[in-house]
Formats: structure tokens, C-alpha cells, sequence
């Protein structure tokens, strides 16, 4: 502390005035200050290009475009496009000193663009720092990042979240390898089976740009058939990008890779990696050390250079659905990032979504099917229990087990593992009256309710038990699972196959394989794990509880998980058996028995279209408080071909459970209003949707309303 400044014993207080100037003059002749300024105030400016263009990470909409700083000298060597920096935002008008606009909280950015003088005429606050010399937005990401914040009425820096991982400065100091010169084209192996499909591979290969919906044969090739196309865009100098809905199908498409290729032509994205070595294999892909990435969700982001295919698997998975803002759905990003860099599009399940359907329909992509005899040969055979098998089978009626399935699995057990599909996790989530089948439901709040492991019935939804039930239809005082869960069917399976073991997987534990031995695997779908060898049956329960719930995909999306475990069963030429307990005259069923998932699909698009529902609309999801709601269809100002179905109640959330995105809080009621338009107003749409929330968050006015493109569950 100077003299000038303050008084304490010590220090330079009691040295002599011209030993005081002498300090004071090296201070000044110092090239390098100790700390960085605050504001950089009387600091000389680059002499080229002195205006940085940035984008601040405030994810509101109504801040969503770019704000101009200043560049101090000393930054301009970093302050290149594409790097994170630190500004300071927030700073009123009249806060100027020196030319220089001061105030305001620190916040992180990217350096946009750099230019020679500024669109605002007032003065300039300066950029605070260069967190990092390291540029992580190219040009392209950017573009992409607009483009997805544009058609989800979200805001960029949002997007850019998504998008750009958090910095490692350790990883950002290691040197990435040298880029491997491109493999030789693979030979079309499996892919033979298809009737393009050596072709397709062939059009990756010279450097083409095909764009397919495939339609995978049942077992487990597909990862290899994946790493084939991978491998062929490589052979002709360019990147490709595949997004698979968990960690698991990630690990096996790794695995098929390294196999075709060996090591160092791929980099895996998931988050079991950990931030660091994520962002390690992230700036490999960035500065064009690999050219090829396979990972989950967030991988639809990964800036791979000169990208020649981006392929997506199984794009009906929920995990494809990103939960944050603005919730884009990979299977779109995607297909921006074909349109954008014009490069080669894949998208491959073992089942079709209405929306590959549609790719097909409208010629935009071609079909990557195999013919009938080929997948009569490769699919297991399926047979059905129907509610009258169900009435005339005295063994349903007193045991978990219909007589065909419980034959099913007693034959399957003397030759492998079989498989037993439960559409829900738990003990007994769902009771009904046992002589009417009325659901129960709590006193309290109509919620429903579940039985527990000590027999006690619990409301699902406020979570107060029931001691003295009774049926408000039939006046009866007995119950019964109306839905078994995955440990209740593990415990039944126990006791009828005594000398068999039983293993479970689900939420809580899943697993990856099982060996080629007799075994009763209970599983929830999409935990269901893979059996060395395949397994001999599958068992799908309850597949009416899948059919039946209030949402526009339920078909598609049982048939999707029917098919997800079929899959893993042996053909029917080894003996595979599928049983699924459903009505066998549903749609959804006839086309698992036909192993036909493609003509399912077509029949729900020409459904769709005449009543005018997604996809072949674009259609977006407004909720919050009814009054709320209310206020915002009023104040916005939608396409005039927009048409508003509702507002409805949304049903209530269960506290402490999980929460559906766009589901209210627990303990507040919501409406939600959905608005439809037709094809080729999706973007009017959009924009009139962000034009009234950025000026509702800019008013500050009433309660939140959330707006969601393009929702994934309609009701």
C-alpha cells in the first residue's frame, strides 16, 4: 500500500521520496501487468480489425443476436473467430469513462467474427479476456447451430451448449495425433443381403452423396453393416458422423470400427468417457486428427471435417430427443447437416418410424430393404395369445403365464436363454378391481394406484397409502395386477421354472449379455441385454399396456419394441419362437407377425395425412398455467393457415418421480394448446412462436410458457 493510498506500519510508508519514485517508474515501464485490467481503460486498440462480434451465452430470447466489443492490442494476436472469451454485459448507457463503456457482470462468449468498425454508434465496452486460444466454433457449426435454433424457435447460445462441449485446459495443451491417410474401400460383405445395398456402399466409396432409410435384417450385423459405411465414406477422403440412442449400441458400433479399421480413424463421444477425455477426442475431431465419430445424442453436434455421411440408428428411440433447450431431436439435426454440407445420409433401425416413412414417400431418400425370402430366413417365428386364448386358457387365469408361452419357454429352455419382454419395471405398479378390471384409483387425487413390496397400496401420483379399498364401480374388495412388473415376473417365473436361473435387467441394473446357457432373462424394453448365440424364445407380456396408452405413437412404438426384442431371438430355422400376449387382429401385431415394419409405417402415414397430423403437419406444443396459455395464443401472431387444438389440462406430475419433458411441476395444473400448421409454414410457425415468447421475457410479464417444436408425444 502506497503513502498516498493509506496509512500502516511498515512497508514503502517510511522509505525516502525518491526511493517511492522509483518503484512508481518501473511500475509503469512494466510490459506485462501482474493481473488482468478489469476494463482494459486507456489501453491502445488493434490497429486492424478493432471490433469483435460476440455472442454472449445468455440462452433469452430476446438477447439472442450478437453484441459488438472492443479488442484491446494485447488480445489481438488470440482473438481470433471461434474462440471462447470473457466480456462484460449488462453495463447501462451512461456508464463511459475514457471513451471505454465500463460496468456490467462478467460472461462467457465466442468471438464471432472480427471487423473494422461497429454497427452501434455509441462507445464500446472492451473485451475482458481470451479464455482460450483454442478456436472451438468453426464457420460451418455456427451455420448448423442457427439453423437448429431457427426451426425450434430456440435461441443460439442455447444451441451452442449443446453443441460445444465445457473446456478441459488440460486436454486443450495436449497435442492431438496426426490424421491416418484414408483406408481402402470395404468390401460389401453383409451388405449383399439388401437389394441396394452394395451399391449404396459403392456411391460412399467414389466420393457420392446417397441418402437411404435402411431397414436392418434381424441379428447382430448391423454394427458391422454400419462400420462398413463408415469405412467406405473414409476410402474417398471424406468424415462421417453415426448417432446411436445409448452407450451399449455406441460400444458395438466402437467395436465393429476398430475390427475394420483398427485404432486411431475414430473417435467415441459418450458421456461415460468423462469431460476430460471427451474433450480430448472432441478437439481431435476439430482440428482433423479423426475423421469418423460414433456417439450418442450429443454427438449430432460433432464438428467432423469435410463430412461426406451422417448416419442415425434407431431414430424411434426417446433417447434421440435432447431434453434441454431448445430439444432438438437428432434425426432432424441431422438431416439439416445433409442439407447443409450436401453430404451422404443414412438413417437404419430394425423397425420405421412414420418419419423415415416419410423420407421415402417423398423421394428424398431411397429404400435399403432386403427381399421377403431373406427375411423369412433371418426373422423368428412369432405366434399370438388374443383375449380369447386368454378366456379359454384355465392356466392365464391362475398363474402369470399363458399355456403357449409357458410351452414356448419349457421348449426353449432345453436349448439356450429365453427371453421375457415386461412392459414395466417395479413389483405391481398398476392394481385393478379383480372382478370388474376398473382400475384403482386414490380417494384423494385420482392418481393410481400401486402396490408395493409389503403389500401396501401406495397413491402413484400424491403418494398416501390406501388401507380400505373398495371398488366405487362393482363395490368389490379385491385387487390384481393390472400390469406385473419386471421383479414380480421374475419372482412368478422363479417359482414355475424352479431349476432355471433368473435374471433381471432394467433401469436400475442392466445387462449387456448373457451366455448361451438355459436362463429365464426378465427385462424391461430397451434393457434387454444380448445372448451369445441368441436366444432360443422370447416371451412379450402385456402387450396390451403398451397399445393402449393416450399417444399418437403407441403402435409404432410397441411395434418397435416387439421387433427391438425379436431381433435377438434365433431365426426360425433354429428353432426362434416370439410369443407376444396381444390381440392378434391389431395392426401393430399383424405386422410383427409378418415381420413387416415398413408396411406399418406407410399405413400410419397415409393415416396421418388425412387427419392432418404430424409429421406430415408441423405442430407445436404451448404449455403452462391455463391463464398463461391463455395471454400468450392471444399476444402472438400466428401464420394464417395455423390452426389451435385446445387448450386441454395436462395430467398432474407425481412428486418425487420422474418428470416428462413439457410436464407441469408437481403440484401445479397446466394446460396445453397445440398449434398445427401444413407443410412449408413449419418455419412461419417457429418464428411468430419466438417473436411472442422473446417479447413476453422482455416485458418480464406473468408466468412461464414453455414452446416446443415438434413434440415427441402428442396424446
Amino acid at each position: 500500500m502506497s503513502s498516498e493510498n493509506g496509512s500502516g506500519g511498515g512497508g514503502a510508508e517510511g522509505a525516502p521520496p525518491e526511493q517511492l519514485a522509483l518503484i512508481r517508474e518501473s511500475v509503469r515501464k512494466a510490459k506485462v501487468p501482474r493481473a488482468k485490467p478489469r476494463t482494459w481503460r486507456g489501453a491502445a486498440l488493434a490497429e486492424e480489425l478493432p471490433v469483435a462480434r460476440v455472442l454472449v451465452d445468455k440462452g433469452v430470447l430476446h438477447l439472442d443476436r450478437y453484441f459488438d466489443y472492443a479488442v484491446p492490442a494485447e488480445l489481438d494476436a488470440d482473438a481470433r473467430p471461434g474462440v471462447r472469451v470473457r466480456v462484460r454485459f449488462g453495463a447501462g448507457r451512461h456508464r463511459v469513462r475514457d471513451g471505454r463503456r465500463e460496468g456490467g457482470g462478467l460472461i462467457d462468449g465466442f468471438l464471432v467474427e472480427r471487423r473494422a468498425e461497429s454497427d452501434y454508434s455509441g462507445p464500446l465496452a472492451a473485451l475482458a479476456q481470451v479464455v482460450s486460444p483454442e478456436p472451438v466454433l468453426s464457420e460451418e457449426l455456427l451455420g448448423l447451430a442457427r439453423a437448429v435454433a431457427d426451426r425450434y424457435a430456440g435461441s443460439l447460445a442455447d444451441v451452442l451448449q449443446l453443441a460445444v462441449p465445457p473446456r478441459s485446459a488440460r486436454a486443450e495443451q495436449r497435442p492431438s495425433p496426426e490424421p491416418l491417410p484414408p483406408p481402402t474401400a470395404p468390401e460389401h460383405g453383409s451388405w449383399g443381403r439388401y437389394e441396394h445395398g452394395g451399391a449404396f456402399l459403392d456411391a460412399l466409396a467414389s466420393g457420392g452423396a446417397p441418402r437411404a432409410v435402411w431397414n436392418a435384417l434381424p441379428g447382430p450385423l448391423w454394427s458391422e453393416e454400419l462400420a462398413r459405411a463408415v469405412a467406405a465414406t473414409l476410402a474417398s477422403g471424406r468424415g462421417a458422423l453415426v448417432v446411436v440412442p445409448d452407450g451399449r449400441s455406441a460400444a458395438r458400433v466402437d467395436a465393429a470400427l476398430t475390427a475394420l479399421l483398427g485404432t486411431g480413424r475414430h473417435a467415441l463421444l459418450t458421456a461415460d468417457a468423462g469431460p476430460e477425455k471427451r474433450y480430448a477426442q472432441w478437439l481431435a475431431v476439430r482440428r482433423g486428427s479423426v475423421r469418423a465419430v460414433v456417439g450418442t445424442r450429443a454427438a449430432m453436434f460433432a464438428p467432423v471435417q469435410d463430412l461426406g455421411l451422417v448416419a442415425i440408428w434407431d431414430d424411434g428411440d426417446d433417447s434421440h430427443s435432447e431434453p434441454h433447450a431448445p430439444q432438438p431431436h437428432a434425426r432432424d439435426v441431422l438431416l439439416l447437416r445433409a442439407a447443409l454440407d450436401k453430404c451422404a445420409f443414412l438413417l437404419g433401425s430394425w423397425s420405421c418410424t412414420v418419419e423415415a416413412a416419410q423420407l421415402v414417400e417423398s423421394g428424398w431418400a431411397r429404400p435399403l430393404v432386403a427381399g421377403r425370402e431373406q427375411v423369412r430366413r433371418t426373422a423368428p417365428l412369432v405366434r399370438t395369445v388374443g383375449d380369447d386364448d386368454l378366456a379359454r386358457d384355465e392356466a392365464a387365469r391362475a398363474a402369470r403365464l399363458p399355456t403357449l408361452a409357458w410351452q414356448a419357454a419349457r421348449e426353449g429352455l432345453r436349448h439356450g436363454p429365453v427371453l421375457v419382454q415386461v412392459p414395466r419395471r417395479g413389483y405391481a405398479p398398476r392394481m385393478a378391481c379383480a372382478r370388474c378390471r376398473a382400475p384403482a384409483r386414490c380417494r384423494h387425487c385420482s392418481g393410481p394406484l400401486q402396490g408395493q413390496d409389503a403389500g401396501v397400496l401406495r397413491c402413484g401420483w400424491c403418494g398416501r397409502e390406501e388401507g380400505a379399498w373398495h371398488c366405487p364401480e362393482c363395490g368389490g374388495f379385491r385387487l390384481r395386477a393390472q400390469v406385473v412388473g419386471a421383479r414380480r415376473t421374475a419372482e412368478e417365473l422363479g417359482r414355475a421354472f424352479p431349476a432355471v436361473p433368473v435374471r433381471t435387467s432394467g433401469r436400475e441394473h442392466v445387462l449387456d449379455t448373457v451366455p448361451d446357457t438355459p436362463a429365464l432373462v426378465v427385462s424391461t424394453p430397451g434393457a434387454e441385454p444380448v445372448a451369445e448365440g441368441g436366444y432360443a424364445a422370447a416371451l412379450l407380456l402385456d402387450g396390451w399396456a403398451m397399445l393402449v396408452r393416450p399417444d399418437l405413437r403407441a403402435g409404432e412404438d410397441a411395434l418397435r419394441r416387439w421387433i427391438a426384442a425379436g431381433v435377438l431371438v434365433r431365426p426360425q430355422s433354429e428353432g426362434g419362437t416370439v410369443v407376444v400376449v396381444a390381440e392378434p387382429t391389431l395392426r401393430p401385431v399383424q405386422a410383427l407377425v409378418r415381420w413387416d415394419p415398413v408396411g406399418h409405417a406407410v399405413r400410419e402415414l397415409a393415416e396421418r395425412a388425412e387427419l392432418g397430423f404430424p409429421p406430415v403437419s408441423r405442430m407445436a406444443a404451448v404449455s403452462g398455467p391455463p391463464a398463461a396459455v391463455a395471454e400468450f395464443l392471444a399476444a402472438v401472431d400466428l401464420p394464417p393457415d395455423a390452426e389451435v387444438l385446445g387448450p386441454v389440462p395436462l395430467p398432474p406430475s407425481p412428486p418425487g418421480g420422474a418428470r416428462r419433458p413439457g410436464a407441469p411441476p408437481p403440484g401445479e395444473h397446466w394446460d396445453r394448446a397445440l398449434v398445427r400448421v401444413p407443410p412449408g409454414s413449419g418455419s412461419a410457425l417457429a418464428t411468430a412462436l419466438k417473436t411472442a415468447q422473446a417479447a413476453r421475457m422482455a416485458r418480464g410479464s406473468g408466468e412461464a410458457v414453455r414452446v416446443r417444436i415438434d413434440p415427441p408425444d402428442i396424446g
